[in-house]
């Protein structure tokens, strides 16, 4: 069986602490571990498990494979879309780049919460044995609650050993509808997750989205390897329709089966279900970072780089980031989307990134900015280096405070070490290494009279960047 891990979300609606460029997969909301490790992770202890296949945003690639690399899990291919098309494209890399038509994909979203792993197992394995079958298994969540956020799944009157075959999916319901679902004890929560065999799937795919399958095909057959990145080819992929794994196989086939969940499962799609997972004080408040409350009750507080106190409320989400802070009631944290809507509109970089952003060689915090000048403080990995490049409209100061930098500026190499500092003037073609074996941390000031990201030509890079 071979895990499947889709990892193409943007988390949106936990927003400020995810973002477009470091969604929440990415993020340890529940455990010292992120969200895409714990997927993982969970799943050791499982028999006949081979290497995972990620899916995943192009502009993710490099943490994805960090994070995976921290807990030692090497996956066979990371396939790299350069836009997102929903799950069931995807899932169709996937099963095209699986060694046999006989392995059974495990497919995985990258941000759920499972917090009962023996469970998990249990039904992970009667999933396996219907997927032998030939039928095409989903996970559907015993129902707690009249959901209106979630899809349902239908079972179906056949009996299929720990299973059922399904009826009917449907979509989010209102309230009264929901509350006779779970009256009616067939429905479960539609979990997104999957277990089938890739011949299986592709041969479904193929009647009935024959040219979804034949994009994908085409995609990956043009596609680039880079050491363990699959890059899709961009001008094709674009051309493929985007569809979900339920509406483009799921609703259609007739080998479509259930099994039952109930495994402390949840999708964290929103603060207050963040809240749901987390350990709370006596007053039923969950926690995180600096935190001080008095007369507080059954609120979601976390700080991550001040001191956070709050007096006298019940019923809260407060987030705190170095560079945000969201306010909302419980039961209105579906409406922070309207809220990154706006930032979209308006342009401003909160919506997309934190102050401190992550690069392939390391990550820069933006500490302090005017109109014409930016303060960063800038980390670079042991052997990793920035690309070569130059810039039209600034120029960069850099002060190096621990470590050694090997700086390149108009073809010439000096050594840079601690309380050493060196200038780049506009248009000069530079670069940056740290030849050590500890992280180079260094403070940089740019000035000029454009500042913005956008303001480098890139001459070589060993990651790939264009």
């Amino acid at each position: 069986m071979i895990p499947v891990i889709l990892s193409g979300g943007s988390g949106t609606r936990l927003w400020p602490l995810s973002r477009s460029h470091y969604p929440k997969q990415f993020l340890p909301l529940v455990s010292a571990h992120t969200l895409v490790q714990e997927t993982l992770l969970r799943l050791d202890g499982l028999s006949g498990l081979q290497a995972p296949i990620a899916v995943c945003n192009e502009d993710h690639r490099f943490m994805l494979a960090e994070q995976l690399w921290e807990i030692g899990k090497k996956p066979s291919a990371i396939i790299l879309e350069p836009m997102g098309k929903n799950t069931a494209p995807a899932v169709a890399m996937a099963a095209l780049s699986a060694a046999s038509e006989d392995d059974v994909l495990l497919i995985l979203p990258a941000d759920h919460v499972v917090a009962d792993r023996a469970a998990f197992h249990v039904a992970v394995d009667q999933a396996r044995r219907l997927a032998e079958q030939d039928w095409l298994v989903t996970f559907g969540i015993v129902a707690t609650a009249p959901e209106t956020g979630y899809g349902y799944i239908k079972a179906g009157s056949q009996s299929l050993g720990n299973g059922f075959d399904v009826a009917a999916f449907v979509e989010k319901p209102d309230l009264a509808k929901a509350q006779n679902y779970i009256e009616s004890g067939d429905y479960f929560w539609n979990s997104g997750m999957f277990a089938f065999k890739a011949g299986v799937f592709l041969r479904e795919l193929a009647a009935f989205n024959p040219t979804m399958l034949q994009i994908c095909k085409q995609a990956l057959a043009a596609a680039k390897v880079d050491v363990d990145f699959v890059r899709l080819d961009k001008t094709i992929f674009s051309t493929c329709p985007a569809d979900s794994i339920d509406y483009a196989v799921m609703e259609k086939t007739s080998k479509a089966a259930i099994i039952p969940l109930a495994a402390g499962w949840n999708d964290v799609g929103s603060w207050s279900a963040l809240w749901d997972v987390t350990g709370k004080d006596d007053s039923g408040n969950a926690l995180k970072g600096d935190v001080l409350t008095v007369d507080t009750r059954n609120s979601y507080i976390h700080a991550s780089s001040k001191l956070v106190a709050v007096i006298g409320v019940q019923d809260l989400v407060v987030v705190e980031t170095d560079d945000a802070v969201m306010v909302a009631s419980k039961d209105k944290v579906q409406d922070v989307k309207l809220i990154v809507d706006r930032l979209k509109a308006a342009k401003r970089d909160e919506a997309q990134a934190h102050r401190k952003v992550y690069r392939p060689w390391g990550h820069y915090d933006l500490v302090d900015c005017g109109d014409r000048h930016h303060t960063k403080r800038i980390v670079v990995k042991p052997g990793a280096k920035l690309s070569v490049q130059k810039h039209h409209h600034r120029s960069e100061h850099w002060v190096v405070v621990k470590g050694t930098a090997m700086v390149t500026k108009d073809g010439d190499s000096i050594l840079v070490t601690e309380n050493e500092s060196v200038y780049i003037p506009v248009g000069a073609i530079h670069s940056l290494k740290n030849p050590g074996v500890i992280p180079l941390e260094m403070v940089e000031v740019q000035s000029g009279s454009y500042l913005g990201e956008d303001d480098i030509v890139r001459f070589e890079d060993q990651y790939g960047r264009v």
